[in-house]
């Protein structure tokens, strides 16, 4: 993978279940999961975006993408943090770049 980004995630119950919101928020990217045992490094290639709503649709109505913290050891690239979105993307990424992503 040329510019790998994305979380890594200490170990804990709802990695599973975040690892399938990262890759259905990405169908048009190939994401690589690499089990180090005490954490997880979830990473496309240049973006990588987690929804709220997709992560709701796996951990319940009331889980909110600020949880996310509690499990988050690291990340590679830049994150872009919203109230209902975090977005992993290499630096240097141009907007038009991201759109056609």
């Amino acid at each position: 993978m040329k510019n790998p980004v994305g979380p890594v995630l200490r170990m804990g119950e709802e990695v599973e279940q975040i690892v399938a919101a990262i890759e259905d928020d990405n169908p048009d990217t190939d994401i690589e999961v690499i089990d180090r045992g005490s954490y997880v490094r979830i990473q496309g290639e240049d973006r990588v975006v987690l929804t709220e709503a997709t992560l709701q649709s796996y951990l319940g109505a009331d889980y909110k993408i600020r949880s996310l913290e509690n499990l988050l050891a690291s990340f590679a690239g830049r994150a872009i943090t919203r109230s209902d979105s975090i977005t992993w993307e290499r630096a240097g990424l141009t907007a038009k770049e991201g759109a056609t992503r």
